[in-house]
Formats: structure tokens, C-alpha cells, sequence
């Protein structure tokens, strides 16, 4: 558990009055309920919620984190966008050395194209014909846009319309659920984007998001081992038979950023969750040689609605507020280091083993950052205990 020794704060701080502060919400539009409290003394606990929190300082020490490894590795940074669908965090990722941003879904990538950011690159084979035309219209929009494919084909449907592309060819190195798993299918894809008078190719992607969360590096290395012998069967297979060299060779995350570093066969990766880690990735270890390198930077916080039970206090935070694909949110601030956190229905969750006044404020490491974040509208972003900015969540959604 997170520290809670900051408990007294967090109680007393429940009732300011920080809602009166300068600004008001019409001076802001559209940054939600939350924006009076703006540049506010004491706003982080004044916070209507549940409310999702970015810790500046640890987010940006993990910004400068990455973009230090990246550099010494020799290493390309394309920092995946389905962790924050965010365009201020992607720009900010940029300005700390990204070359472009990865995106999963096609909302996401008409989002970051429209906001004019360099080299995106949708990692997710595009299938349907109102997808395929919205990705075909996202040519030419923004410098070095890239789509992944991995049939035959898909790589017939880019082709429709005639409008270029560039295109990664996606291999499946033992995670099973896209890409293409055999050499000589690889080796035929590259063949047929080589032959196209429409399409680009500009290299290979390979993702194994199976092995992210192996706790130990030792058992993730025994794991991924094999994933990354054959990639570079594919590699050496495709320098032997068709004399192509990859300009590209993207992939891995943030679980196996310690492992691609050293294999030597990606020139760029796609980690994501190090922006903001979660309670997954805080059970990871992430480093064969020290300590996690990237401070937890994301929280959600919750205000204690109801305490008839003493010892088992409501929130306002349960199954819509937190991705529930993960381990149980983890109580970070405003409570003791005994309390757990359970949920309790859509709307609420309780935390256990604790007295908590109506109206205190508890913070909550998310388990799984990524789907956490697209359940929410904003990131209130403080600095202590001020609220500095509220960024939106600009490409939350399923499309």
C-alpha cells in the first residue's frame, strides 16, 4: 500500500473552501464541474468526485525517466496513446522526445492526427468499411501517419480508393491475437506491400501484451525469449530471402522495456503505462539491475458518502469509476495503511477497517490504467495539493 500518513490533511482539508477561489467555470468551458477551483489553495481536496488525478511531478519525472533509457538504449520512443487518449499528454510526450505517438483504436487516430501530432501510428489492423474510410481520410493529414496491417487481405482494402499510405507489417510472435504468426506468411505480406503502388511500407511491428505483467524479469525473459527468437527469425529471414531491412521494428511496452533495451532487434518501442503506472504495473518488477524507474502518477479520488458503519465507511467510487479487468484499486492517501478498499456496487466502494468522517477524501492507485481512464472526462492535474490543469480525455470511447 501507498502511504497514508497523510491522513489529517486529508480531513480536514474536506470542507474548504476552495470552490471560491478565482475563476469560475464559464471563464473555463467545458473543463467540467471542477474548474472554479482552478490555481485554488487546498483544491486537490475540494475535488467533486470521483475525480481522476495526474500527480505533475511524478507524471514528469516519468516523461524525462523515459525519454534518459530511451536515449542511452539507442532507442526510438513511441509512447502508446491507449493509456491517456489524450492530446496534451501526447504533446507533452513529444516535447520530451517522443518521434510520434501509437494508437489503438481509429477514434484515437483521427483525434491525434486532426490536433496536428507528427508519426501516429495505429497498431490495430483496420477491418469495415466505415473505419477503413475514415483511416483512407487521415492520409496526408499529419506527418508520417502509419497503419498496421497483417492479411492479404487487409492490405487489398488500403489499397481502395487509391489514397497512399504507410503501412507497418504486424507479426504475431506468440501473444495469438493479431499479426501474422508464421515467417512465410510475413515473409509474403512484405512481398505483396513491396509490390503496391498505393501503400508504403515502412517496416514491422511486434507486440506481445501477454507477457507486460510477468511479476519477476527472470520469468518474463523466459517467456518472451521465445517471442523475440522468432522475431528475429522473421528479421533475418526477411534480410536472407528478400533483401529488406527494416527501417522500423516497433513493438514492446512497458513490462518489457528492460528486456527489448537489451535484445538489440526493436529501433523503437511503444510503452505506454509508464506515463502513469497502476497497480499492476507497481507489482512488476520492471528493472533487472535497480529499482523501478517511474513513479505512480494517476489516481482516482473518492468522497466518503455515508458512514453509518463506523469501520466500513461509502464512497462514490466502485465498478464505473475503476476498470475492473485488474486487481482491487489500491487506498493511497487519506487513510491508514490497515484499510482496504472494496467495491460495493456501480456507484460506490467501501473502504474496510477504517473510521472516516462524511465528506473525506481518499485517494486510489488505479489497477489497470488504461481502461480506468477511459471511463472518465478529465485529468485534474495537481501539483501538491493545487489544482494546476484539467486536461480532457479526448479520445475516450470504443469506435
Amino acid at each position: 500500500m501507498a502511504s497514508g500518513g497523510d491522513k489529517s490533511a486529508w480531513v480536514k482539508g474536506s470542507g474548504n473552501k476552495a470552490a471560491k477561489a478565482p475563476g469560475s467555470a464559464d471563464r473555463r468551458p467545458g473543463l467540467g464541474p471542477n474548474a472554479p477551483l482552478l490555481g485554488a489553495p487546498r483544491s486537490r481536496q475540494a475535488l467533486a468526485t470521483p475525480a481522476l488525478i495526474v500527480d505533475l511531478n511524478a507524471f514528469e519525472h516519468n516523461l524525462k525517466s523515459m525519454a534518459r533509457l530511451c536515449k542511452r538504449a539507442g532507442l526510438a520512443l513511441r509512447p502508446h496513446a491507449k493509456t491517456h487518449k489524450s492530446i496534451e499528454v501526447a504533446r507533452r510526450q513529444i516535447a520530451a522526445g517522443a518521434v510520434g505517438i501509437s494508437v489503438a483504436t481509429v477514434r484515437e487516430a483521427a483525434v491525434m492526427v486532426e490536433a496536428g501530432l507528427p508519426g501516429v501510428l495505429l497498431t490495430t489492423p483496420v477491418v469495415g468499411d466505415i473505419k477503413l474510410d475514415i483511416v483512407r481520410g487521415l492520409a496526408g493529414r499529419s506527418k508520417d501517419f502509419m497503419v498496421a496491417v497483417d492479411t492479404l487481405a487487409g492490405v487489398e482494402a488500403l489499397e481502395r480508393g487509391g489514397r497512399k499510405l504507410t503501412v507497418l507489417v504486424d507479426l504475431d510472435i506468440g501473444m495469438t491475437r493479431t499479426g501474422v504468426p508464421d515467417i512465410g506468411g510475413a515473409l509474403a505480406l512484405i512481398r505483396r506491400v513491396q509490390s503496391s503502388k498505393v501503400l508504403k511500407l515502412a517496416g514491422v511491428q511486434a507486440y506481445s501484451g501477454m507477457v507486460q505483467h510477468i511479476k519477476l524479469v527472470a520469468d518474463r525473459e523466459n517467456v518472451y525469449g521465445a517471442q523475440l527468437t522468432h522475431l528475429q527469425a522473421v528479421l533475418q529471414a526477411a534480410g536472407t530471402e528478400l533483401g529488406y531491412k527494416p527501417d522500423i521494428v516497433t513493438g514492446g511496452g512497458t513490462g518489457s522495456f528492460d528486456i527489448d533495451r537489451r535484445a538489440g532487434l526493436f529501433t523503437e518501442c511503444q510503452c505506454g503505462s509508464y506515463v502513469f503506472m497502476d497497480v499492476q504495473y507497481e507489482d512488476v518488477q520492471l528493472s533487472s539491475t535497480g529499482p523501478n524507474p517511474f513513479k505512480t502518477a494517476l489516481f482516482v479520488q473518492c468522497t466518503v458518502i455515508s458512514n453509518n458503519h463506523p469501520t466500513s465507511p461509502t464512497t462514490d467510487g466502485g465498478f464505473k469509476t475503476f476498470s475492473m479487468d485488474g486487481p482491487i484499486p489500491r487506498l493511497a492517501r487519506g487513510v491508514s495503511p490497515q484499510a482496504v478498499y472494496k467495491y460495493f456496487g456501480d456507484e460506490f466502494g467501501k473502504v474496510s477497517g477504517e473510521e472516516l468522517p462524511l465528506g473525506a477524501k481518499v485517494e486510489l492507485v488505479t489497477p489497470h490504467c488504461d481502461p480506468t481512464v477511459n471511463m472518465h472526462d478529465f485529468f485534474h492535474c495537481v501539483r501538491g495539493n493545487v489544482l494546476e490543469e484539467i486536461w480532457r480525455v479526448d479520445a475516450r470511447g470504443s469506435l
